[in-house]
């Protein structure tokens, strides 16, 4: 909410009232004095209807704010049960890790796990992976929307289809977000997002991965 609305309707009301005070103590004209109340009505209309969206703005703040904590909370619940390690692995699921990214929880899988070199059909292994993956996004994170996020390493691509590392990553992140479709997300929670060599990690087979981010706000 932007408070400089309000001072600035704030200030034309009282620019107005004093202005109708004036024309109350003079000899002035009846259209001119309705003139400025009706103004002044206007600018208390203006006010009670800025003063509704910072209600509103205050209130999906709290909210988001909740969300946001609920999901640092869920990450360190999953870590004191044993279910994630110190490090962020996720038992039980292969090549998966953990962890917050500011508001954000990321799910990450590792690359060389889902696909093979210069492909986008997952592995027949890594559908298990993948299913752990549905059932928490549709269990404890059901209510959050996602953002399947796909990255390449910084090699130039010379012998795959793919024209460019982006458009490989895009294709990967597609793949995961059918495949997750296909397990019972919910469509409308999810959207690919193609990242290709950006944000690259300590290696090559590290920055080779898809990153399922639960979004916090």
């Amino acid at each position: 909410m932007d408070g400089s609305r309000i001072k600035r309707v704030l200030a034309c009301m009282l620019t107005a009232a004093v202005a109708l005070s004036a024309v109350g103590c003079g000899n002035v004209k009846r259209t001119d004095y309705d003139a400025l109340l009706d103004e002044n009505n206007e600018l208390r209309g203006q006010m009670a209807a800025l003063e509704g969206e910072r209600a509103m703005w205050l209130d999906t703040k709290g909210k988001l704010e909740q969300e946001n904590a609920e999901l640092a909370k869920a990450l360190e619940d999953m870590k004191a049960s044993g279910q994630v390690s110190g490090a962020g692995q996720i038992g039980g699921i292969d090549g998966a890790t953990i962890s917050m990214r500011g508001s954000d929880l990321v799910v990450s899988v590792a690359g060389d796990v889902l696909f093979d070199s210069g492909q986008i059909s997952i592995k027949s292994g890594a559908k298990r992976t993948l299913d752990h993956v549905a059932e928490m996004l549709n269990g404890q994170f059901g209510s959050y929307q996602i953002r399947i996020e796909g990255y390449t390493d910084t090699d130039p691509i010379r012998k795959s289809k793919w024209p460019s590392n982006e458009h490989l990553s895009f294709e990967r992140a597609n793949a995961v977000e059918k495949y997750l479709i296909g397990k019972g997300v919910a469509t409308r929670r999810m959207y690919a997002a193609a990242f290709g060599p950006d944000r690259p990690k300590g290696s090559k087979s590290e920055s080779r991965r898809v990153e399922i981010v639960v979004l916090g706000n």
